[in-house]
């Protein structure tokens, strides 16, 4: 059997452009409205407190440096903090609580009412991003996730929810990343850090 490479090449971009316009169509409003809850969080006081698993752990990072070193150019830090990135909280809390609790207890720990807490999860099945906007509910903070599928168990547990229209883990993973440095990039002009 031979590869066709030029074809699985050009198959790749054609899923990512339909995923990318399903997703523009689908999700503007719901980027709006977490664009708003995460500047009257911030401006407030507080912060935005990023998690998942995987990949998603890896968005979450990458997507907490944006907010609190730079995203397109130099001006004031905006607080984010991704509860992916502590070796020590991690293997603790999953020795000592179990996997499940390891973002939830970390909420607990550092979570404010007012705060953002925004999971990252494809399917929106994984049981301690679920966990952890449940303790963020209980605690007055925003919840918020990016998922994908059908939302999974996320739909009426996060306030502000944005389900990219796939069932392709790599194409959700990759509106999830667009979609958080257009947040980043939105946020920095809406708190007036940046010219439009």
């Amino acid at each position: 059997m031979t590869f066709d490479v030029a074809a699985f090449y050009r198959a790749e971009f054609a899923e990512q452009r339909k995923v990318a316009e399903a997703t523009e169509a689908a999700l503007g409003d719901a980027f709006a409205g977490l664009l708003a809850a995460c500047a009257a969080s911030i401006r407030g006081g507080g912060k935005i407190l990023l998690f998942g698993n995987g990949g998603s752990a890896a968005d979450a990072q990458h997507l907490a440096t944006e907010l609190t070193v730079r995203y397109k150019k130099d001006r004031k830090a905006i607080a984010a903090i991704a509860l992916t990135t502590d070796s020590s909280a991690l293997t603790a809390g999953g020795n000592d609580l179990g996997f499940d609790h390891i973002f939830a207890r970390q909420i607990e720990a550092l979570g404010r009412p007012g705060d953002i807490a925004l999971g990252i999860s494809t399917s929106g099945k994984s049981p301690n991003v679920v966990l952890a906007l449940k303790q963020a509910k209980s605690m007055g903070l925003v919840t918020a996730a990016f998922s994908g599928r059908n939302g999974g168990d996320l739909p009426g547990l996060a306030r502000h929810l944005l389900v990219v229209p796939s069932d392709t883990t790599a194409r959700i993973q990759e509106m999830h990343i667009t979609l958080g440095q257009m947040l980043c990039g939105a946020l920095e002009i809406e708190l007036g850090l940046v010219a439009p």
